[in-house]
């Protein structure tokens, strides 16, 4: 190994103009891009590159599932095995797969041509059964025929794209990135020109006027958050946009960043005006290569037309955006979690407080928002707040988008305003339970949210109903589960996913974790404890009261919500 060539990697990562520790994520995917993989000679140089130690390149390239140590395949196959994408049949495409190429997942094939894994979430649950070969997204995988699909060949395109509105996904559903002419020909960009005319005190007025709150699951108000971090007195700031989205049945970011991505931009660098911020990062999931090309296209085409940059539209501002691509953790969804990633490092969980307000990447100010968030802020600026509490309700003023998965006609992202009822939702616009068979279970929230049954639906939904039915809005998912669905076999995969994806860092979640899916795993083979019953409520209280973060605290949400609604289902 001593005399591996190593010319290449210097050559690349020059060309990248890496400087410290903040870079190595870049740097291992740029190493792996050439090797196939992370030997030690590659590590070692990175590491002497970035003067980071190698224990630390190592303890990095560990963590993430998309990085390897060992050589893999020259694509690798992922099959999504969330539960959606189970519904759909993925567990059967995953064994013809593994057949027709005569390995088991991990290996590699005779050829060195292909490597297998079976993912617990590829974000695309409209497309289910879902796989990744590559780069390239097989949408309703078709097992008879992935011959052609693993060579290259198109499939037809899956999910849906609808609903009441077409305000934020108007550019969406097209096949491409909407290009900069064409969105600033659809009013594109007018919210950051009224919002640099404007104080920065007036735009966060404006923002906070409006009831934005977040839409990645906390709902915390916007105006709130950055307003905190405008009146920070450290320097300098940051803003940042969470695009980590890797719940199981959450797809709606990956749908505005790849059909819309210079909305997100745009929301971003009206973030940074207002808190005055002069750098920003954009962190995606390492899942999603269509979005992250989308991005990275739409940074040059604003930076090169005056959007980004120095003096940005002559009004003396400057802003800048650095895209950062995760690695495979759902942890880094979490806000700290991100930071330590984008800064280089294991993607933990800090103790708050100190909140990012005061004390976030870096260890300065910062405010961090998700891509639907953001996407709301130009229509908030340019049309003004009045006129954005129009659509919704009182106290869930706006637009907002659902993801529709499971057991419906039509699965897709659908935009409607807050109010309308679920039933709307799941049988006019999703276009009911497909086939024969009966609702039986919906799925609010996704993998941390809760279930219900046809009781609800009726329910509005808005923030203020939906709390008052005991059920939770989160990012928006609504997975269907129709009457010939053993929702035991839901609830091992749900818990296997949180199992995988807990950090460690905390007690409580990582033995947690993988006590609550070996009792499911026990519960759905039909083999359960007498105790079962007990040890599960048990273990899911304790990881509710007593995780660091937001993944132990909700990781039992679903179970806990299942154990109330149907006791039997665990019991001998």
């Amino acid at each position: 190994m001593s005399d591996f060539d190593l010319t290449r990697l210097r050559k690349n990562l020059s060309d990248l103009s890496l400087r410290d520790r903040s870079d190595l994520l870049p740097a291992l995917h740029s190493a792996q891009s050439i090797y196939g993989y992370l030997p030690e000679p590659v590590a070692a140089e990175i590491g002497r590159l970035l003067d980071v130690p190698l224990a630390d390149v190592y303890g990095v390239i560990n963590f993430y599932t998309m990085f390897y140590r060992e050589p893999v395949g020259e694509t690798i196959i992922q099959v999504c095995s969330d539960p959606a994408c189970a519904l759909a049949g993925s567990d059967t495409v995953l064994e013809a797969t593994c057949q027709h190429l005569d390995i088991t997942p991990g290996e590699i094939s005779h050829d060195g041509k292909h490597s297998i894994e079976s993912a617990p979430c590829l974000g695309l649950c409209d497309h289910a059964p879902a796989v990744l070969v590559g780069d390239k997204v097989v949408s309703q995988a078709d097992p008879t025929r992935l011959a052609e699909w693993i060579n290259g060949k198109p499939t037809k395109p899956g999910g849906h794209i609808g609903g009441d509105l077409r305000i934020l996904t108007a550019n969406c559903g097209n096949g491409f990135a909407t290009p900069l002419l064409e969105y600033k020909a659809g009013g594109g960009y007018a919210g950051l020109k009224t919002a640099l005319k404007l104080t920065p005190e007036q735009v966060i007025g404006e923002i906070k006027a409006s009831g934005l709150v977040g839409r990645g699951g906390a709902a915390f108000p916007t105006g709130i958050k950055w307003e905190g971090a405008a009146s920070a007195l450290n320097q300098p700031k940051y803003t940042v946009c969470n695009a980590d989205e890797s719940e199981p049945g959450t797809f709606k970011d990956r749908v505005l960043m790849e059909g819309d991505p210079h909305r997100v931009i745009e929301g971003l660098v009206i973030s940074a005006y207002a808190v005055g911020a002069h750098q920003g990062y954009i962190y995606i999931r390492g899942e999603y290569p269509t979005a992250l090309k989308a991005l990275e296209q739409a940074v040059d085409e604003a930076r090169e037309a005056g959007y980004l940059g120095e003096d940005i539209l002559d009004s003396g501002f400057d802003f800048e955006i650095n895209i950062r691509r995760g690695a495979g953790a759902y942890i880094c969804g979490e806000e700290t979690a991100l930071f330590e990633s984008i800064e280089g490092k294991r993607g933990f969980p800090r103790v708050k407080p100190p909140f990012p307000t005061t004390h976030g990447l870096f260890g300065k100010p910062t405010v961090i928002n998700n891509v639907e968030t953001l996407c709301n802020v130009p229509l908030i600026i340019e049309g003004g707040a009045p006129k954005y509490r129009q659509l919704g309700t009182e106290k869930s003023p706006g637009p907002k988008l659902f993801c529709i998965s499971g057991d419906v006609a039509r699965p897709g992202v659908y935009e409607v305003p807050f109010g309308i009822t679920l039933r709307h939702l799941i049988y006019e616009l999703a276009g009911g339970i497909r086939g024969e068979h009966a609702l039986q279970a919906i799925l609010f929230g996704g993998a941390a949210g809760v279930f219900a049954t046809s009781e609800v639906l009726d329910v509005k939904l808005s923030f203020e109903d939906l709390n008052a039915a005991g059920l939770t809005l989160g990012s928006g998912v609504v997975m269907v589960f129709d009457q010939s669905r053993d929702l035991r076999d839901v609830l091992k995969r749900l818990a296997r996913f949180f199992a995988h994806e807990s950090c460690g860092k905390c007690y409580p979640c990582q033995l947690g974790t993988q006590r609550q899916y070996e009792i499911l795993e026990r519960i759905a083979s039909d083999n359960p404890k007498p105790s079962d019953f007990e040890r599960l409520s048990d273990v899911g209280w304790t990881m509710t009261d007593a995780s660091l973060c937001g993944l132990g605290q909700t990781a039992a949400t679903a179970v806990l919500s299942a154990m109330k609604l149907w006791p039997q289902m665990f019991q001998v």
